[in-house]
Order: structure tokens, then C-alpha cells, then sequence
């Protein structure tokens, strides 16, 4: 799976998944098969051979991460220049209020750069500097926790729909309940 930028892993689980690396590496030696590395790692198979294969052909430095598929959409030119883009408030970006949202920085910089985003996996990195401080990944101070409960309790389970009962049928579009 390719990971958005920074791999989309802290710092923690990349040194980890580092170490898992060179502990296949160590176990190479031995000549032990790669299922066997695999279950032991709890890794895929191919993850191991595709190690194996690096490290047959240019050794240990082979197999070591090699760091994020894809650069930063922006440099950090461009940062500084987004940092005061968000600094003049949404409100002179054309927002009615001042309330910056991942939706509205993702929309600021298609505007001024012309790049695309996803909310889900580029943004959050560059966005986390002006979301947290300001209290905008925090929950509203006037959220009513127990109203909340409430409603979930109450009022959700009639809004879904409820599930089909399982009986005769057929899986024919034309004649649904012939059998």
C-alpha cells in the first residue's frame, strides 16, 4: 500500500518498521525460508522475498527504506507563502466567518497554487500547524455530551433502515420470486 506523504507513519512506527527490516536481514543468514521469516515477523511472504532479493543483490543498505514515495506537494517556499495566505483569515479569502477547515486550506490551495489535495492524506500534515492552536480539531465547547448519547440512543436506530429478512427469494432480476 502506498502511503500518502511522510509514508503516513510517525516517526515511531517508521523506526519499527526499520527494525522489522534489519531482523529479516539478520535472519537471512541462517538460510531459513521466507514463510517461515514472514510468520515469525508477521509480514507478508512477498514483503520477505522482495527484501531477500535486495539484499542478495547489493546487501543490508539495500533493504532499508528508501523514505516517502512522493515528495511534498509543497516546498517550503510555497509553505511560507501558504502560512500568510492563512494568516489574513478566511474571511479575506472570501468565507463568511473565521473558521479554518480542511476543506476550505484544500480549497485556499487550489485557489493560490493550483495543486490538488486530499483531505484525508496530504492535507492534515500541512494543515495541523492552523487546526490545532486555533481549537479547530478540538470538539465545540457547547457539544451536550449526554444530548449527544441521547440521540444516538433514541432517534438513530429509526433512521436506518431495516435490514431485509432473509427468506425464499432468487437471485433472477426478471422473476425475483420464482423458485
Amino acid at each position: 500500500m502506498r502511503y500518502p506523504q511522510g509514508g503516513g507513519l510517525t516517526v515511531e512506527r517508521q523506526a519499527f518498521r526499520e527494525r522489522v527490516r534489519m531482523e529479516a536481514v539478520a535472519v537471512f543468514t541462517d538460510g531459513r525460508g521466507s514463510t517461515e521469516i514472514a510468520k515469525e515477523l508477521r509480514v507478508s511472504v512477498r514483503s520477505v522475498q522482495r527484501w531477500r532479493r535486495s539484499w542478495r543483490e547489493a546487501g543490508q543498505d539495500a533493504v532499508r527504506s528508501r523514505g516517502p514515495v512522493s515528495r511534498p506537494k509543497l516546498n517550503d517556499r510555497l509553505f511560507a507563502v501558504l502560512e500568510k495566505e492563512l494568516a489574513k483569515g478566511p474571511v479575506a479569502h472570501g468565507w463568511p466567518d473565521q473558521r479554518w477547515t480542511l476543506a476550505r486550506i484544500k480549497t485556499l490551495i487550489c485557489r493560490r497554487f493550483h495543486k490538488s489535495m486530499t483531505l484525508s492524506g496530504d492535507l492534515p500534515d500541512a494543515a495541523a500547524p492552523w487546526l490545532e492552536p486555533s481549537g479547530l480539531a478540538r470538539r465545540a465547547v457547547e457539544r451536550d455530551e449526554a444530548a449527544v448519547a441521547g440521540w444516538v440512543k433514541e432517534v438513530w436506530p429509526h433512521l436506518e433502515l431495516p435490514r431485509r429478512r432473509s427468506g425464499p427469494g432468487s437471485s433472477s432480476r426478471r422473476r425475483p420470486d420464482s423458485r
